[in-house]
C-alpha cells in the first residue's frame, strides 16, 4: 500500500524513550501506526477509528501484558 505523506506523532509521555509507537491520521479517517525506532523504514499498520480505540483500550487494561 502506498501511503501519502503523513504527520507522525508520538506520545508526550514517551519523552526520550525509543521503544514507542507513532500514530498518524489517514485521509480516509483511519489511523496508521509504526515503530518510532525504525521511522520511515518501519512497517505500518492501519486501523479504523473503532479498531484503534479497541486496541488502545485493551492496552490500557493490560490485555497485552506478558506477551512476548
Amino acid at each position: 500500500m502506498q501511503l501519502p505523506a503523513l504527520t507522525w506523532r508520538k506520545s508526550a509521555r514517551s519523552e526520550s524513550q525509543s521503544n514507542c509507537v507513532e500514530l498518524a491520521c489517514l485521509p480516509d479517517g483511519g489511523v496508521a501506526m509504526r515503530d518510532s525506532k525504525l521511522g520511515d523504514g518501519s512497517p505500518v499498520l492501519s486501523f479504523t477509528r473503532s479498531g484503534i480505540a479497541a486496541f488502545l483500550g485493551e492496552a490500557k487494561d493490560g490485555g497485552f501484558d506478558g506477551l512476548s
